[in-house]
């Protein structure tokens, strides 16, 4: 009766709400590892000459009017990348002399903090706000200094970062200006995603309550860069449908209830924006979380490897089409099929059940044509380091299809030594660096929705109003909402990486002028 009541009142019907209560109820199984994704094992790695032959087929594609999108998620909060400056701000506040010194070198994070402010690329607008700041001695710094720091920086009374999403943030400062990570995405459009007719599209998923504040920092740097660049922007905004969030749950999973007497509901993670993707119209798709930027000065190799990985992604678009084509006209002999066999194997790193060698000769075809006409992902892979992300592997699919997959960490039972030896033996990580081809060989779009393994969710631990509670989330975009789609992996610099998770990481070389 009250999820009847709740229906009415949401647009997540009564079914969705039971098949969550009963993931919760089963949870989700562990992904099946095969083996770990490696240079000539499944990632690809290619030398200058290669590299610039796919820049050059990207740019032809260009020219013949190939549609291309900037697909940026944005809704992100800056909340964690200031986790610790909030903790700090919590000690000061209950520290018992407010003008002590400030024991600013008690952790390496504070440390780095306080003697690097003045590098910051909104220390500018801080000490517009409190102009005292400019005369804060580091050295000397007392918890009064330091507290009235951290509150012009994180609270609505100052630039209020520690509650902004980080697109609107001042991350770079150069000779001239200082930009924001919405603006960078800007630049890099104009580098490697315009079409033939000097357009650059991009759209921006971001939280409802930010939406205007996007909208009207768009509009003020667009101008900026249609001016300096001869180009236009086509920008376009969506928020996280209210249609993927999922019910929470008290830790013995029943319902938990809100204090309104109804059922609570939560965003359901990054996985929710297969549905906003799957709304969009281009061929050629750059996706790229917001953070992940360099200053505009150093984006050199990270302009270079979007060209490669384009190229490569149109290349293979092409020669799965012609494929398709000759199934389609019954053009294929068996020498073809052999040869097209090997072609899904090794360009496609997807290998066939035991079954498939049962099949007749049309069925077989038949078989191969669903494998080829899917949407399809190039995935730049970069050397793991030691960063955070998930990583390039070879698993078992809903389908029981070995293929290539980006598994996160939470995906994997890492008490099983076998899964784990193939953890071991991973090199490489994911940074999110995508660019996908979102139509079929007709032209028309394929509806993401029906590529999505619904087993690859997870359950997570939350809490509100100091309840305790358990969240679901959906297949992560692109982890399990793309695990069914043709993927292929390609080795990146490093230096193409530059996520900012914690405000120090701004002060790191690819962030300074």
């Amino acid at each position: 009766m009250m999820t009847n009541e709740l229906t009415n009142k949401t647009d997540i019907s009564s079914e969705k709400i039971k098949t969550q209560l009963q993931q919760f109820e089963n949870g989700f199984p562990s992904i099946q590892l095969i083996n770990s994704a490696t240079i000539g094992e499944g990632i690809r790695k290619y030398n200058k000459e290669e590299e610039r032959e796919h820049i050059n087929y990207l740019k032809q594609a260009i020219a013949n009017g190939t549609e291309i999108l900037k697909f940026v998620p944005a809704s992100g909060a800056a909340t964690r990348m200031f986790k610790h400056l909030f903790e700090l701000k919590s000690q000061l506040e209950q520290a018992e002399f407010e003008d002590a010194k400030f024991d600013y070198k008690a952790d390496s994070k504070t440390r780095n903090f306080v003697r690097h402010l003045k590098h910051f690329a909104f220390y500018k607008d801080l000490t517009t706000i409190a102009p005292e700041i400019t005369k804060v001695v580091t050295e000397t710094i007392t918890n009064k200094e330091a507290l009235n720091i951290l509150n012009t920086l994180l609270t609505e009374e100052g630039l209020n970062y520690g509650h902004l999403p980080k697109g609107l943030l001042a991350f770079h400062k150069y000779n001239d200006c200082v930009r924001t990570p919405l603006e960078e995405h800007l630049y890099e459009a104009v580098k490697y995603a315009q079409n033939d007719k000097q357009e650059c599209h991009l759209h921006f998923t971001v939280s409802p309550e930010h939406l205007q504040l996007f909208k009207q920092l768009a509009a003020k740097s667009v101008k900026y860069f249609e001016t300096k660049y001869g180009v236009s922007f086509q920008i376009t905004f969506s928020t996280q449908k209210k249609s993927t969030d999922t019910i929470a749950v008290n830790p013995d999973n029943t319902p938990f209830i809100n204090e309104d007497g109804n059922y609570l509901f939560r965003p359901g993670g990054h996985g929710a924006l297969i549905e906003n993707l799957n709304d969009l119209e281009a061929e050629v798709i750059f996706i790229k979380n917001i953070d992940n930027v360099t200053l505009g000065t150093k984006a050199q190799d990270t302009i270079f490897y979007k060209q490669v990985i384009a190229g490569v992604l149109l290349k293979e678009k092409d020669t799965i089409f012609s494929w398709i084509d000759k199934i389609q006209n019954q053009q294929i002999s068996q020498d073809q099929l052999t040869e097209l066999e090997e072609y899904v194997k090794n360009n496609l790193s997807v290998l066939m059940s035991s079954s498939y060698l049962t099949f007749s000769f049309e069925e077989k075809c038949q078989a191969l044509l669903q494998i080829l006409n899917r949407p399809i992902r190039v995935c730049g892979m970069v050397k793991n380091e030691g960063e955070p992300g998930g990583g390039p592997f070879w698993a078992m699919n809903n389908k029981n299809i070995c293929s290539l997959q980006i598994v996160e960490s939470s995906q994997i039972d890492h008490n099983n030594s076998e899964q784990q030896s193939y953890v071991n033996k991973s090199t490489h990580f994911n940074p999110v660096d995508l660019v996908c081809y979102t139509k079929d060989f007709k032209g028309e779009s394929f509806d993401l929705k029906q590529f999505i393994d619904p087993n690859t969710g997870f359950i997570s631990e939350k809490s509100k109003n100091g309840k305790p509670l358990k969240a679901l989330e959906l297949p992560g975009l692109w982890n399990g909402a793309m695990a069914n789609w043709n993927t292929i992996f390609v080795e990146v610099p490093l230096n193409s990486f530059s996520p900012v998770k914690e405000v120090n990481d701004l002060l790191r070389v690819e962030h300074q002028l």
